[in-house]
């Protein structure tokens, strides 16, 4: 996999996981505690551990298959 393959993979599960965890953290605090707050920390570090992780994962184990 070559790194502009693993570079798009990263931006699109990066994109994907910070919408996702901010449309889920902004429900979560309006319907628990009444006011619709984003966790920008939160939504941040979830979508560039998951955006690292997955893309890496993926390559290791399509390496793996090709051996």
């Amino acid at each position: 996999m070559s790194r502009k393959e693993l570079f798009v993979r990263f931006i699109t599960t990066f994109g994907v996981t910070f919408v996702v965890t901010v449309v889920v953290t902004f429900l979560w605090s309006s319907i628990r505690h009444g006011a619709g707050v984003v966790d920008w920390e939160t939504a941040f570090r979830m979508a560039f551990i998951l955006g690292v992780a997955l893309p890496v994962s993926g390559a290791l184990r399509k390496g793996e298959k090709q051996s």
